[in-house]
């Protein structure tokens, strides 16, 4: 592969769409291959804005307005970071010649729980837990009513657990039922399901560049209404749940096509693995990998959508803490305790322009063996503040 400077008449370019921590660290390693990175999202400076060559700030749903950046910048590749956005501008920009990563009708299956969960239920024969969708207060409690409590209830379009709610009883419904309302992006449909009994969820990332296949070491988490608090990596499970959890990865990622690199959600209880979800990008939970591996999850992304190889060095154990606002503020600031930065420990912080309670302003990663990491990193996490 050729390499040219960005900036030029011949500058090879990317351009994200969606602009957070998770796409942040993908442009700092575009910038390291000598790419010239554009970075789109709907606020000023967000994270990737900070160290991208040019940003844009637009309406994610507005597809005239992100096909107009499209054709104005001609991107050799577009990376949709995000669920929230137009779909319909990336099937045109796709029809006219954009490369999109991994390809519009992946973006379209993944970004909407409706499309993902029929396509790996039905159509590839996944194993996933009872479900149904419904669109009214009425249908939602006659779905809980056939599917049994607990019941997990999530829109059919959002974003790091917006909207996303455990219904234990009826008494639970309508809070459910409201708590779908906070969703980012699309909540006028929503995915209700029987809770399943699994031991733990893992992330199996999943990088494929168009000549192979390579998976991560299987990553543990641990989430909280809907969102990722702690990970940890490896997450010790049976060779036997190991290797279904990578057949499954493969099946789905084959199914959706594409070069890049998947976040594939799964259930096991005992060896037995169910579907969950899958993102067609870096996944928030494999930010473990920024200490754990040669090759973050953020550097293999961008190795497969250029098709280079995927050969990587597994480290060692590790873990992360995402440190979450408790409160609002134009001009945040956090505050770290010196005790972090160690030679097994560190800090990356995000530098979001504005914080609101809940939203997720950095992370604490800590090297050693996985248990013994993330006990560490639930002590550190308590010493990252909102000054």
């Amino acid at each position: 592969m050729k390499f040219s400077a960005p900036l030029k008449s011949n500058s090879k370019k990317i351009m994200l769409l969606g602009s957070g921590e998770l796409g942040k660290e993908v442009v700092i390693e575009a910038q390291r291959l000598g790419l010239e990175v554009i970075a789109v999202d709907r606020y000023e400076n967000a994270p990737a804005h900070h160290v991208a060559h040019r940003a844009y700030v637009v309406n994610m749903q507005d597809k005239d307005a992100i096909l107009e950046i499209i054709r104005h910048e001609k991107p050799d590749y577009i990376l949709p970071e995000i669920e929230a956005i137009s779909i319909q501008a990336l099937f045109e920009a796709q029809a006219e010649g954009f490369n999109v990563i991994p390809n519009a009708e992946a973006v379209n299956k993944t970004m909407n729980r409706k499309n993902i969960r029929r396509f790996a239920a039905e159509e590839l024969g996944l194993k996933t837990g009872p479900y149904e969708f419904v669109t009214t207060l009425e249908g939602m409690r006659d779905a809980m009513g056939r599917l049994g409590f607990p019941c997990v209830v999530k829109p059919v379009m959002s974003s790091s657990g917006h909207g996303q709610s455990v219904a234990r009883s009826e008494a639970d419904i309508e809070k459910s039922w409201e708590m779908a309302k906070e969703a980012r992006g699309d909540a006028s449909e929503l995915i209700v399901e029987a809770f399943v009994d699994f031991d733990y969820e893992i992330t199996m990332l999943t990088a494929r560049n168009g000549k192979e296949t390579v998976f991560c070491e299987p990553i543990g988490h641990e989430q909280r209404d809907g969102d990722y608090v702690f990970s940890w990596q490896p997450m010790i499970m049976s060779e036997l749940a190991k290797q279904k959890a990578q057949e499954m990865a493969k099946t789905i990622t084959d199914g959706l096509g594409g070069q890049g690199l998947f976040g594939v959600e799964l259930f096991i209880k005992g060896d037995e693995v169910y579907f969950s979800e899958v993102s067609p990008r870096p996944h928030d939970t494999g930010m473990v990998t920024l200490i754990t591996q040669s090759q973050s999850e953020f550097a293999l992304h961008l190795r497969a959508v250029l098709g280079l190889p995927l050969g990587f060095t597994f480290y060692g154990g590790g873990a992360s803490a995402a440190f979450k606002s408790e409160t609002h503020n134009y001009a945040p600031v956090v505050e770290v305790d010196e005790s972090l930065f160690s030679e097994k420990s560190f800090v990356r912080v995000f530098s979001k322009p504005e914080a609101h309670k809940g939203r997720r302003l950095a992370v604490a990663l800590v090297f050693d063996e996985a248990q013994k990491a993330l006990a560490t990193a639930r002590e550190l996490i308590k010493k990252v503040k909102d000054a």
